[in-house]
């Protein structure tokens, strides 16, 4: 089953169990304005409750990813004291990042071009990342005075090692899908007419899978800000969750039977 919701400048299409949400604003390299960030906050919000929906996968029309905040659309407000950058971003990415770290579903970022300033946050925040061998990475805060925002702190030392983070955040440059590939920032690049056809694979393989997926999403992300006790304690926890489930009594059933499991994400 396929179906497609369209709006100016978010597409969001429901299709073999994966939702495939659409930065739509080739024209200004899908850069955020906040009426964008709403759309993204709807989309990610619809695909979260939809029991259908087991996957999700984050990118952009046309050449590039997302280039962050429209910063056109904020110089159009006007620069001072009369604006606050602080609840642009507790009203706008904030939600996003926050919703896509802690859906129990997977989110995918299929990263086809630029992915630049908060269009960076948004693409590291994904659970998995997979990369256009002509895309890249760009941290261009410090070209405009400002710092790394939308997550960026939090997930590049942990993903690229400090003294990365703290070169791109110190001089606003960027990395090429091949370096990031290097680092573990990405799972894997792949030639641009290639990109689409393996991150379908892997999301529709994800959207089959059982929901002890979600839970180990859960579980990992308790782990990068715990210590070893409590993470051990929590995985334990989320195993008692997950040996509840229906997904559980197939895989042993399926692994007993000497067949693949059925699961049901239930």
């Amino acid at each position: 089953m396929s179906s497609t919701q369209t709006t100016e400048t978010v597409l969001l299409k429901k299709e073999n169990g994966v939702a495939w949400i659409t930065l739509n604003r080739p024209d200004v390299l899908n850069a955020c304005d906040i009426d964008t960030l709403k759309k993204i906050q709807h989309a990610l919000k619809d695909a979260e409750r939809d029991v259908s929906i087991r996957c999700l996968v984050l990118t952009g029309a046309g050449r590039a990813f997302c280039a962050g905040a429209d910063l056109q659309s904020l110089k159009k407000r006007g620069v001072g004291a009369d604006i606050s950058l602080m609840e642009d971003l507790r009203d706008g990415f904030n939600p996003i990042i926050s919703k896509m770290r802690s859906m129990d579903k997977p989110v995918i970022a299929m990263i086809n071009g630029v992915a630049a300033g908060a269009g960076m946050g948004l693409a590291l925040a994904a659970d998995l990342k997979y990369m256009s061998e002509g895309a890249k990475f760009v941290e261009a805060f410090a070209k405009i005075g400002l710092v790394p925002d939308s997550g960026a702190t939090f997930f590049m030392p942990r993903l690229l090692g400090i003294s990365k983070a703290m070169e791109l955040a110190f001089t606003g440059e960027g990395i090429d899908a091949k370096e990031a590939e290097r680092l573990g920032a990405v799972n894997k690049v792949l030639p641009s007419d290639q990109l689409e056809k393996e991150t379908r694979l892997i999301a529709e393989k994800l959207a089959k899978g059982p929901r002890g997926i979600g839970l180990a999403k859960r579980a990992i992300n308790k782990a990068l800000y715990s210590d070893v006790d409590t993470a051990l304690d929590y995985e334990a926890y989320m195993q008692e969750v997950a040996g509840s489930t229906e997904d559980y009594k197939e895989g042993l059933k399926a692994f007993g039977e000497k067949r693949p499991p059925q699961f049901q994400g239930k």
